[in-house]
């Protein structure tokens, strides 16, 4: 089942091999379960180069956040609990999608929409 309609996804595209990316991974967890309703998405950008497509993650962590609606937020971010926070919280309650982004960015969200729970 994919993600139901109107329901955040909050995916972090990171890299194994990326220190900041191990250390955040717990952070990210604790806010996975502080927020039951959006759906968490880790992903290790070189195991599902497919997934990620044409999007160049240059920065770690890189966050998308995005519902069917739209892309809510896309690009690095602090690796600190509080700002992962503010930013799911504020897509969570935004009506709309935050502006325009790449059609990379719009179609990467699309399969991440799509893709089964774990």
């Amino acid at each position: 089942m994919a993600c139901a309609p109107g329901r955040l996804v909050a995916a972090c595209l990171c890299a194994q091999w990326c220190s900041s990316c191990r250390e955040y991974r717990a952070t990210f967890n604790r806010v996975a379960a502080a927020f039951p309703s959006v759906r968490f998405l880790w992903i290790d950008v070189e195991d599902e180069e497919e997934l990620v497509g044409r999007v160049d993650v240059d920065n770690f962590p890189t966050l998308l956040l995005g519902t069917d609606a739209g892309v809510g937020f896309f690009g690095p971010l602090m690796p600190q609990e509080e700002v992962l926070a503010r930013l799911v919280r504020t897509c969570a309650d935004r009506d709309r999608p935050a502006g325009a982004v790449h059609t990379d960015v719009i179609a990467l969200l699309h399969r991440v929409l799509a893709l089964q729970p774990d």
